[in-house]
Order: C-alpha cells, then sequence, then structure tokens
C-alpha cells in the first residue's frame, strides 16, 4: 500500500502538463498507474460500503485536479434545499486537523477544516470526517435527510444511493491514463460501472457523452459579477487548473495582466500573498482570486483580494432535479 500513499495525494501538486499528451513521460510511468488503478479497484473490492439511514448522493469523478465537483455540490444542495429537501455534505475535510466535527464557518478556519467544507458550508451544514459512514450518522442525528458526498467516489467506506461523475468538457479525461501517468484515478470504464450518471461542465469537446450509455446531464459555471472598469488585474489561483479561472475573468471582461499558480488546495503564507499585493501595486491593478483560495489567505490579508463567484448553470435542472428524486425517493425517511 506504500504506492497507494505515495501518490494519493499527487492532485494536491498543479497539474502535470504530460497529464494531456502521450509524451515520453507518460509512456514510462504507465507501470505504475497500471498498480495504481489495481489498488483502487482491490479497496473497493475488499472493503464492504455500510449503508446509512438516509440517501447518499456522491458528486465525484475519476480524474485529479478541478472538474467543478464543489459548485457541482452546491448546485445540486440548492435544488434540493427548493423543493424541500434538508440535504447536509459529508467531506473528509481535506487539509484540514479536525475530524468528526460540524463545520462552523464563524469560528472554524480552513487550517481546522479544510478549503472545500468551509465553502460548502455558506449553502448547507457540513460534516467533516474521513469516515464517511461516520460523517452520515451524525448528519442524520443533526436532521438531514440526504446527504451529499464532495468527492468520495472511490472511497469505500459508504454505500451512496446516486453517484454522478463530474468532467470537464474542456480537459475531458486528459490523455486518458492513470495516475502517475495520466489524471485518472482509475479507467472510464471502471468508473462508469459504478455511476449512475454523468454531469459534463461546459462543451463536450472530447465527445465523453458517446462513450457511455448512462444518462448525461450538462452545464457550465458562470461568474456571478463582471469587471465593472478596465483597471489591470492580478489573479492568483491554487486550484487543478488555473487557466479556466484566468479564461473566466477575462471572459468576463477583467483586464488580466498577470497570473501566478499555486499547486492544488495550498495554504497562503503571510509573505506570499504579501508578494503578490507587491506585484499589484507594481502593476497599479486589482487582485482576484477563487472562493476556494480566498478561505486559506491569512485573515488580516484577506481585504486585499477580490473574488470571482462562480454558479453552474444547467441546460435542464428540472430534469436533474426529477432524476435525483427518483433516485433517492425510495430510502427517504
Amino acid at each position: 500500500m506504500e504506492l497507494w500513499k505515495k501518490y494519493k495525494g499527487i492532485w494536491s501538486m498543479k497539474t502535470p502538463k504530460y497529464w494531456q499528451s502521450n509524451s515520453f513521460v507518460s509512456k514510462i510511468l504507465i507501470p505504475f498507474g497500471w498498480v495504481y488503478g489495481w489498488i483502487t479497484q482491490l479497496r473497493l473490492k475488499l472493503k464492504k460500503s455500510p449503508k446509512a439511514e438516509i440517501p447518499v448522493i456522491c458528486i465525484g469523478n475519476i480524474t485529479a485536479g478541478g472538474t467543478g465537483k464543489t459548485p457541482v455540490s452546491i448546485s445540486v444542495a440548492k435544488l434540493l434545499t427548493t423543493d424541500m429537501y434538508h440535504p447536509f455534505f459529508i467531506s473528509r475535510g481535506y487539509g484540514g486537523k479536525l475530524q468528526g466535527v460540524m463545520v462552523n464557518n464563524k469560528k472554524h478556519s480552513a487550517k481546522d477544516v479544510g478549503d472545500e467544507p468551509l465553502l460548502l458550508s455558506q449553502q448547507a451544514p457540513v460534516v467533516v470526517n474521513a469516515n464517511r459512514h461516520e460523517g452520515a450518522k451524525l448528519a442524520y442525528q443533526e436532521g438531514a435527510d440526504v446527504v451529499i458526498m464532495d468527492d468520495g467516489f472511490q472511497n469505500p467506506s459508504l454505500h451512496k444511493d446516486l453517484s454522478f461523475l463530474v468532467f470537464d468538457g474542456h480537459y475531458g479525461i486528459g490523455n486518458g491514463k492513470i495516475i502517475p501517468a495520466g489524471p485518472l484515478r482509475e479507467t472510464f470504464e471502471n468508473g462508469t460501472k459504478r455511476a449512475d450518471a454523468l454531469i459534463i461542465l461546459g462543451k463536450d469537446k472530447h465527445n465523453l457523452s458517446a462513450r457511455t450509455k448512462l444518462p448525461v446531464f450538462f452545464g457550465h459555471t458562470e461568474a456571478t459579477q463582471t469587471a465593472v472598469s478596465d483597471k489591470n488585474v492580478l489573479a492568483f489561483a491554487g486550484i487543478g487548473h488555473p487557466q479556466k479561472f484566468y479564461h473566466t475573468l477575462s471572459q468576463q471582461g477583467f483586464n488580466v495582466v498577470e497570473t501566478v499558480d499555486f499547486p492544488d488546495h495550498h495554504f497562503y503564507t503571510k509573505s506570499e500573498v504579501e508578494n503578490i499585493l507587491q506585484k499589484a501595486e507594481k502593476l497599479n491593478a486589482d487582485i482576484y482570486t477563487t472562493s476556494k483560495d480566498f478561505v486559506k489567505i491569512p485573515a488580516s490579508l484577506q481585504k486585499y483580494i477580490n473574488v470571482l463567484e462562480i454558479a453552474v448553470v444547467w441546460k435542464n435542472p428540472e430534469e436533474l432535479l426529477q432524476f435525483i428524486k427518483e433516485k433517492i425517493a425510495p430510502q427517504k425517511h
């Protein structure tokens, strides 16, 4: 299991460029990918997934890096809330030090519970527990009638009543190889065997929808604000695909003159943010980042940083909600 431990956090790093091509580096890493994929399937087969008292919806993926799971999770929670459900999120709390807790966004920081749980808590209650079954128990005790797992598709600690696989339509599955040779956590075929539907954000440039018989729901992300002036912008991000964020800024009319990339899930030091502030001052630029990055900036410096808020817009939201309700209604208490 040492290989698993070595590579399970690889998507916290900057996404390698060779994950999008069949380069020499990718090819020589293929055998390691075979082992990684084998270990993933072995874990899923050997561990029995206990069932929760309430329905469990998994918003997962099979690729490392940003596919849009968190905004999708937030949007699904909103859809359920409008239909009188009481969803809770459960998360492993990646990057946080606390476990078995309900997130209090007035008390907890990203270092306590992780960046994604803090964002999710703005929409619905969040339980942080690497053991998803224990997390679902606490959610049920606190009044949830459905739980949403943000990630955890390859985690066998909890039975899923409904599993979505989220894909970025632009990036697809990269070169189609398994970590570390490519971005996949498991093969497309193995992943779709356990999923109930696909969610594709953006144009399906790699025709993934044609590779499956599963239902496919389409949507795209939109920024909730546009540029109000022609002032320069310095943008920075520590997400799976930071170029997506910079492109969105430009699409919204922001004059992006410089970008700074950080590893995925990066926690910012005071000196790093101060360096960004100095660069922005020289450029006479406003500073923008993502909501996920903002919660990991030292509180004393947050007032100098602007956030570009992102939301998912569905092609057919009513069909998506109906599909979810049909899957979870028999289990709802």
